[in-house]
């Protein structure tokens, strides 16, 4: 397992600009959140790279990872600790290329077990699924059932469950085995973001006992 994800818990992922972007991640960061994402698909390449820089240093301050969705010469550009790659996105042994071996790399499995046993084989660090629940960022989506979670817990790499995930339905997910909640629009949706990453990151407090 890669040394940056031995702390299950809030996986917060961006989504497009915000005049408070840095807050608000700071606020999710506040709340515990273990993991961050930034996910911006515009084509403001200089306002990409300025927030995904100043989200960097954010990040490092608070000891935790930044992964860049999609991008690779943005990843490199800022230093960020990985990227997030789709079933269209360029290959994982091409990231793993360009950033290096310390690097983390997620991909996207969606509901296909084969797919996230083939994408382990190659070297990917976490493998995420999904989506779980009807999601407001891709209402397309395909569905993935929890019971995939289980499945996939023989294949010994960090597990993501995503889309449409709320306070209300996460505690499912955990219990079938997700280390990470990666959620969008219940975190930087809600009123009080610190508050609502506190609520997912205690759903991982309550199943061990003690704060991971």
């Amino acid at each position: 397992m890669h040394p940056k994800l031995r702390h299950p818990g809030l996986y917060a992922i961006t989504d497009g600009s915000r005049d408070d972007l840095l807050e608000a991640v700071a606020r999710a960061l506040a709340g515990g959140a273990r993991l961050v994402q930034y996910r911006d698909k515009t084509a403001d390449h200089a306002r990409r790279h300025a927030e995904a820089a100043a989200l960097r240093q954010l990040c490092t301050n608070h000891g935790v990872p930044l992964l860049i969705n999609d991008d690779l010469e943005l990843a490199a550009a800022v230093r960020a600790d990985g990227v997030h790659l789709g079933e269209h996105d360029p290959a994982l042994a091409a990231a793993r290329g360009v950033l290096g071996a310390e690097a983390i790399i997620g991909v996207s499995c969606y509901d296909s077990l084969e797919r996230a046993r083939e994408l382990a084989a190659a070297g990917a660090d976490y493998l995420a699924f999904g989506a779980f629940f009807p999601s407001p960022t891709k209402p397309l989506a395909r569905r993935a059932a929890p019971e995939l979670l289980r499945q996939s817990a023989a294949l010994g790499l960090p597990r993501v469950a995503i889309g449409g995930i709320t306070p209300d339905n996460a505690g499912s997910l955990v219990e079938a085995g997700a280390d990470y909640l990666a959620v969008i629009s219940a975190l930087f949706g809600a009123a009080d973001v610190r508050a609502a990453a506190q609520t997912f990151t205690d759903l991982y407090t309550s199943a061990s006992g003690t704060s991971r």
